[in-house]
């Protein structure tokens, strides 16, 4: 998918004599002004390089390294982020910036194998959802994660690899985030034909699918179709004009490669390595606190989604009634509360399972 043309907001970092002085005065802003020096303050000796460290990874073709960048610093609650696609990067999760730091929360991003800023072996064969589980849990042991501070959150088919994870290491898991992801392939795929499709203009369809029919997804007219049609209403429910420059930038790197063999080019369904991947009934294995997300207007369905927080042993659910696959967008306020409120209450103990947030 092609970047769409943006304009890049900036940030501004604020720091001067005069805020210094504002801070000695006003103990209040001292205080906050320390919990931000301690929020920022790195955990290494040496060069700094931004919280980033390269993590080897033992693989059955060998050793490679994988990305990861750590925002923040709090001992007890580390989020590691697992982004979709699959074969996307973290960068779409950039917005996390502008909400979990004003709370103390720390999170990591992480650039899975073939992605992003991480090797690619460029081997099929690595596309594999079992190997990406140890590497997950070869991440996990080098940033020192453990059920004491690990939170886990997976978007999209980072939800699939978040639940393989967690029903093969819940151990080390103190809590689970599965974001805008079904538990079932052939559910998904059913929701997308049997309720997406038929929300589509017929004509609209039916050339969709004479163009999936031949396998002709280099054509230009297949995204033509689907941005307007599909994306816009089940992806991203902004102005296709509008949407995020950290989306276009991340999903104008999809490792195409990852995404065909675990998914095929299709928007309509699981196919590919994922097309039987079904854990629906081991869910009630999992747990540790779980939270699922969706959105109403989803690729995924969001029956499915909210009924994923009953099966657990404590769940809760948040469905966007304004998102669609990426809520953290475009019902963004909804997300982040959601989000966050659930990272404090099993942080403190006071999680309540069967709350829908």
């Amino acid at each position: 998918m092609k970047s769409l043309p943006i304009l890049r907001s900036i940030g501004a970092v604020v720091g001067s004599a005069t805020l210094l002085a504002a801070c000695q005065a006003n103990p209040t802003t001292s205080s906050n002004a320390s919990a931000t020096s301690s929020y920022f303050t790195s955990r290494t000796t040496g060069v700094q390089t931004g919280g980033v460290q390269l993590v080897p990874i033992t693989t059955p073709k060998g050793t490679f390294n994988v990305w990861t960048k750590r925002f923040g610093n709090n001992p007890k609650m580390k989020v590691l982020l697992l982004n979709g696609g699959p074969g996307a990067t973290h960068e779409y999760f950039e917005c996390l910036e502008n909400f979990l730091p004003a709370e103390g929360i720390e999170f990591i991003y992480y650039d899975q194998l073939g992605c992003g800023n991480s090797d690619n072996p460029k081997d099929t064969a690595m596309w594999s959802l079992p190997r990406y589980v140890e590497e997950m849990e070869q991440v996990r042991k080098a940033l020192n994660l453990t059920n004491d501070n690990f939170y886990l959150l997976g978007h999209s088919w980072g939800g699939i690899l978040a639940a393989e994870y967690a029903f093969k290491y819940q151990q080390n898991l103190k809590g689970l985030i599965i974001s805008n992801m079904m538990m079932s392939g052939p559910a998904y795929g059913k929701y997308a034909h049997e309720v997406l499709a038929k929300q589509m203009k017929p004509e609209v369809l039916a050339e969709i699918r004479q163009l999936e029919a031949k396998k002709d997804f280099a054509n230009p007219r297949y995204m033509e179709l689907l941005l307007p049609n599909f994306y816009q209403q089940h992806i991203c429910r902004l102005p296709l004009a509008l949407w995020p420059e950290p989306l276009n930038r991340s999903l104008g790197k999809i490792n195409q490669s990852l995404y065909v063999t675990m998914q095929v080019p299709s928007e309509f369904g699981l196919a590919g390595k994922l097309t039987h991947w079904d854990r629906s009934r081991d869910l009630a294995r999992l747990t540790m606190p779980v939270l699922s997300i969706g959105g109403k207007y989803d690729t995924m369905d969001p029956e499915h989604m909210a009924w994923i927080a009953t099966q657990v042993k404590q769940g809760n659910s948040l469905i966007c009634p304004n998102g669609s696959h990426m809520s953290l967008y475009d019902d963004q306020q909804t997300y982040m509360a959601g989000l966050i409120k659930y990272l404090k209450a099993v942080d403190d103990g006071s999680f309540q399972p069967g709350t829908k947030l």
